[in-house]
């Protein structure tokens, strides 16, 4: 059984096409950062637009190099939300009219939920990724920062989350106003390195007293802003501390969720996850509390359609029905998976 992923949730087209038996055969994706590095930021209407012009070559890309035609494809999965509300139509008003042409199922797939089970894309049984259930997921990317329990696939509860920016959010913005592009990530990990340390700084780490699990990163980056203002630290050592920052938050925040659940088995995923430092900080944390913490590969911690494919396949094989009517939701809470 062979399923088309279709990514569109915010500004990268993605395209994949995964095997139950086989795995991952392609995976497609045009980045369009360099469109929006101008503005500081994803442009909505702009993001849109340049999926109208790359999501078609993709899928023939996709279908070319995996050597397969329409006619083997047993399913479309597409990012049904959250996400940005136009972006999210190009994808699926193309996925279901794929579906519609080809006479087979369509599948809605939230993109959190993806991000989450992400770390499952290279197992070779489909399956093999409940066992990893229950866990706390950590989920860090531009558009979102939530802690969840997953319960079973498809069950989850958000025990956490932003009241504001986004961590992700953040790091772009902080590098925006550093003059150093979007995204900001990698430019500020970077640069973070480049620190001898002798000059100290110490932002706050938001909401860390509180016993709540939510987070705010609105605070840190206002600090920022400021020590950047006062011109009396180098752009490398506010990176440094920035980091360390936003880090030590994310730390502190897991490590509260696992001894409140006392579940000490925690995945994290999305864009940021990325990043050296927070992964060896959390290992050793997870560690010190003998617990398991799982990474999803490099290749899939940004956006991208393999997950969407992955997860899609998931929910055929777990026999849900979809709607035929193209449908997105901006705003689907991964709380809220099951209903579409």
């Amino acid at each position: 059984m062979r399923i088309l992923g279709i990514e569109t949730s915010c500004d990268d087209t993605g395209i994949a096409i995964y095997d139950d038996n086989l795995g991952l055969l392609n995976n497609q994706l045009h980045n369009q950062a360099y469109s929006h590095s101008k503005y500081g930021g994803v442009v909505p209407e702009i993001a849109a637009r340049k999926h109208l012009i790359h999501i078609v070559p993709l899928i023939k890309k996709a279908l070319k190099e995996s050597s397969c035609k329409f006619s083997d494809i047993d399913a479309i999965a597409y990012t049904a939300g959250p996400g940005l509300p136009g972006s999210l139509m190009i994808g699926a008003a193309l996925g279901h009219s794929l579906a519609y042409a080809l006479n087979i199922p369509i599948i809605l797939v939230n993109h959190i939920e993806a991000h989450l089970l992400s770390f499952g894309i290279e197992k070779k049984n489909i399956f093999e990724i409940k066992k990893k259930f229950p866990f706390i997921g950590l989920i860090v990317s531009g558009g979102h920062t939530q802690l969840v329990h997953a319960k079973s696939s498809g069950e989850y509860e958000v025990i956490g989350k932003s009241k504001d920016d986004s961590v992700g959010e953040v790091i772009d913005k902080v590098s925006s106003f550093l003059g150093l592009g979007y995204p900001g990530g990698v430019i500020l990990s970077k640069l973070a390195k480049k620190s001898n340390g002798k000059k100290k700084y110490v932002f706050p780490r938001p909401m860390t007293k509180s016993n709540s699990l939510d987070f705010s990163f609105s605070g840190l980056k206002t600090s920022v802003f400021t020590a950047i203002s006062s011109r009396k630290y180098s752009y490398a050592d506010i990176s440094k501390y920035f980091q360390e920052a936003w880090i030590d938050t994310l730390v502190i925040k897991s490590e509260r969720a696992m001894n409140r659940l006392n579940l000490f088995n925690l995945v994290v995923s999305g864009g940021v996850s990325s990043n050296d430092l927070l992964r060896s900080t959390l290992f050793q944390k997870v560690t010190e509390l003998k617990g398991t913490v799982s990474f999803v590969n490099h290749n899939f911690c940004t956006d991208n359609a393999a997950m969407i494919a992955y997860v899609g396949l998931l929910r055929l094989k777990e026999s849900l029905s979809f709607s035929k009517k193209i449908r997105v939701y901006p705003k689907w809470s991964i709380s809220d998976v099951t209903t579409f």
